[in-house]
């Protein structure tokens, strides 16, 4: 998936805007008792008609017998409501969950709706909150694989590209690719889900389905090249990427905490489209972010960020035709959270969206770091 990586920070950016970038969003601080006594302090009959007219969501505080001029014998958990006609989703039969109590409503952004109360408890309707999402991302791989049709191939087989290993092609920096590629597809859906599900259970897990399948079906396209095949080490990174988006999704803190960023060298053509020369460009890391420590929040060290990361060099052919011993560089380092600095109070569309872009993408030559081979720089 060497050509995904701009498409997809640029996807992020539109998609996510409105996705809250600093957590889950506007979500009512309910008060049972404040709001019962404001409302018999204001009871008034034009109010109970406009409360009996208006639509309600999983979120409304349920009718009460008073309230409807009705007496039931049974448990009103027992029948939901009917779904408003108009309202996605709605159709005969369809009826809306149980209405959620106050103390499992989602306040931070790993907290989700359990599926009893969820507005979309299962995966296929939640996969139908994100059809244009879906099917744009469906395209887009299809015209990825389709272009190889029209290049030499041969029949479907498998390859054994192996991991880190000196003597592998790209010292396994196509492997991190497939991790980030696979883990960013993950997050765009999710924030999708999270956003047009109210927050279902299990919409990491959903967003991380998807990418897996939309990257395990491209890599079928590998294994009808000539030069490549399909790899299950490529699979094994995929589902790891996909994994670390459900955690980083679920785990409370862990968004705030820990970002999985992509730092892009120039080089002399600024950006090596596909081949080693766009991997050589490539430094992956995991960013701890002091933006994201209660003790750290509020100096500036919330500007600054703990790396651990990987990268190659001197892989190429040319260099390895020079005599020349390819290098893997671990390494740590400190590194600016240009995110937190320019966008981390911004309320408006434009903040969020660069706020989360940068979330994703190191900008280079704004960290200083040390690694395995001794060098000490950016």
């Amino acid at each position: 998936m060497r050509n995904l990586l701009l498409g997809s920070l640029v996807l992020t950016a539109f998609l996510a805007a409105p996705a809250r970038a600093h957590g889950f969003g506007e979500w009512p601080d309910l008060a049972p008792e404040a709001e019962a006594d404001a409302s018999l302090a204001q009871w008034d009959l034009t109010d109970l008609a406009e409360a009996r007219e208006r639509p309600r969501s999983p979120f409304d505080t349920p009718p009460s017998g008073a309230e409807t001029g009705q007496v039931s014998l049974e448990d009103p958990g027992d029948a939901p409501l009917a779904r408003p006609s108009g309202e996605p989703g709605a159709g005969p039969g369809d009826r809306l969950p149980p209405m959620l109590p106050a103390d499992l409503q989602p306040r931070r952004w790993s907290d989700h709706v359990p599926r009893a109360y969820a507005a979309n408890p299962d995966f296929f309707s939640q996969l139908g909150t994100i059809k244009w999402e879906t099917l744009i991302l469906l395209g887009y791989f299809s015209l990825q694989s389709g272009k190889k049709l029209f290049r030499e191939t041969t029949s479907f087989h498998f390859h054994n590209e192996g991991w880190f290993g000196k003597d592998t092609t790209n010292l396994g920096i196509d492997k991190l690719t497939h991790a980030f590629d696979t883990y960013l597809i993950a997050e765009i859906l999710h924030m999708r889900l999270h956003d047009k599900t109210h927050a279902s259970q299990g919409d990491a897990v959903t967003a991380a389905i998807l990418a897996s399948t939309f990257m395990a079906l491209n890599e079928i396209s590998d294994g009808i090249e000539t030069d490549s095949g399909y790899s299950m080490q490529d699979i094994t990174m995929n589902l790891v990427g996909a994994g670390f988006s459900i955690l980083r999704n679920t785990v409370p803190g862990m968004r705030e905490k820990v970002a999985f960023k992509i730092e892009i060298i120039p080089d002399d053509n600024i950006y090596s489209y596909r081949g080693q020369a766009h991997y050589a460009q490539q430094r992956y890391m995991l960013s701890f972010k002091g933006a994201g420590f209660e003790a750290l929040e509020r100096t500036p060290l919330r500007f600054v960020d703990l790396q651990v990361g990987y990268y190659g060099s001197d892989f190429m052919i040319d260099d390895r035709l020079a005599g020349k011993e390819p290098k893997r560089h671990l390494f740590v380092g400190l590194g600016l959270n240009l995110g937190e600095l320019l966008f981390g109070r911004s309320r408006s569309r434009l903040g969020k969206a660069g706020y989360t872009v940068l979330d994703y993408f190191q900008v280079p030559y704004t960290s200083i770091r040390y690694d395995t081979t001794g060098h000490l720089g950016t």
